[in-house]
């Protein structure tokens, strides 16, 4: 198959021939080819960290294939699931059966996330070393929604994870200042009279496992940083050296704690919703590097957890489908930087960080794991469409660019606006 005319995100323009599943030609551009690429953008395919699949446990929220196809839709052709299933991926049994999953619904690769504690309770090491070695071939290691807020502990799994050169994932959340927490403790949370959550929560976890990465040697990834604050933590420990990388979402780079002034719980969402100070913060971060990729942190949750008073509805949002745009219009529509840089926080570095040599990369020999964007096709979000969940917060925002075709193994998964299978 030959993509004709592909706008790479260095600016050429090429041919892309793939064969086999692997890109074996990259040629001058021409007219002649399979799918003419004139008018869109090239770049490899999207690698998301942070992905709550749901199943097994909770599938009325999302599936593996469900989730897989959001995914496709979105442009991605790897993700890594989070282990707060039912029951949960803390054991190799359960994250090989996610994998297994990922790999019969074909549309993406799956690689399930290990729980660092049994039962996400917080008090004794998952079986890591059996996870590693599983099929499912496990190298993040999280017990995201809850904090490992144990320092012993986490330090005891960095230093069992550190010479596999496994990486470990935490939520920074000190639990003890977030009790009731709703919204973020600032304008917000005066406004609505919910209880305030102090970004110190988040900061103060933030700064105990950097030193704790140093002290180990294990690689450190922060989980959705929030803050100014903590941006400038991940700064501070990056310039000494610390093993720490960090992500943000695209929810916390366009939307502010304010979004929530009306009770609509599509905004609730944790770690909170923070103030513009702390959104341009993280920009700045994400342009300067010292936040290293975008994670969706993708969290579907059935209608009727939802739509309850604000205090009991469940925390989460949906986010694959609607991720690239938010890049898009972040990075590439501002000005404040280019598609090299997109391409790096949503393919590259995910993939480096996770392992996954075979994402993340054009070049000749690699597997065709690719997306096509148009970089010039505005339309407003109606919601999802194939994601089972409905829990979406840019219903109504209009972005500028959209995914056209994703390509994984070679094959497309989502071609003119629909997924293949």
């Amino acid at each position: 198959m030959r993509l004709s005319s592909c706008t790479l995100a260095n600016g050429e323009v090429k041919d892309l021939v793939v064969e086999n599943k692997v890109i074996t030609s990259i040629e001058p551009a021409s007219n002649k080819g399979d799918l003419d690429c004139s008018s869109l953008v090239l770049l490899p395919g999207f690698v998301d960290l942070h992905t709550h699949l749901r199943e097994p446990g909770f599938e009325q929220s999302e599936t593996v294939y469900t989730g897989s196809q959001a995914a496709a839709s979105g442009g991605y052709t790897a993700l890594f699931a989070m282990a707060n299933t039912q029951p949960v991926a803390d054991n190799a049994g359960t994250v090989t059966q996610v994998a297994e999953l990922g790999e019969s619904a074909g549309l993406v690769e799956v690689r399930p996330i290990g729980a660092i504690t049994k039962g996400l309770e917080g008090k004794q090491l998952a079986a890591l070393g059996s996870m590693f070695n599983s099929k499912a071939r496990v190298r993040i290691f999280s017990d995201d929604g809850h904090c490992v807020s144990d320092a012993a502990l986490m330090k005891t799994a960095m230093e069992y994870l550190q010479p596999l050169g496994g990486v470990v994932a935490q939520h920074a959340q000190e639990p003890t200042l977030t009790i009731g927490s709703q919204v973020n403790d600032g304008e917000i949370s005066k406004i609505t009279g919910l209880k305030g959550w102090p970004s110190s929560a988040e900061e103060s976890i933030i700064l105990r496992d950097a030193l704790l990465s140093e002290q180990t040697g294990c690689r450190l990834h922060v989980c959705h940083v929030t803050s100014k604050l903590g941006v400038e933590l991940i700064r501070w420990a990056k310039q000494r050296g610390f093993p720490v990388t960090a992500e943000v979402t695209p929810h916390h780079l366009v939307l502010t704690e304010l979004e929530a002034k009306n009770y609509d719980t599509r905004f609730k969402v944790n770690p909170p919703l923070r103030t513009q100070q702390d959104t341009e913060a993280l920009i700045e971060g994400l342009v300067d590097g010292t936040i290293d990729v975008i994670g969706t942190d993708h969290a579907p949750h059935a209608s009727d957890a939802k739509q309850q008073q604000w205090d009991a509805a469940a925390f989460g949002m949906t986010g694959l489908e609607q991720a690239y745009q938010v890049a898009h219009k972040v990075l590439v529509q501002s000005g404040v930087s280019d598609w090299q840089r997109l391409a790096e926080v949503m393919s590259a570095q995910p993939a480096h960080i996770g392992g996954l040599d075979n994402h993340g990369k054009i070049e000749v020999g690699q597997e065709a794991n690719l997306v096509l964007v148009d970089p010039s096709n505005t339309a407003q979000v109606e919601g999802n469409v194939y994601s089972k969940s409905s829990n979406n917060p840019y219903i109504g925002m209009e972005f500028a660019s959209s995914v056209v075709h994703t390509m994984f193994r070679g094959s497309f998964s989502y071609k003119d606006g629909e997924v293949t299978k």
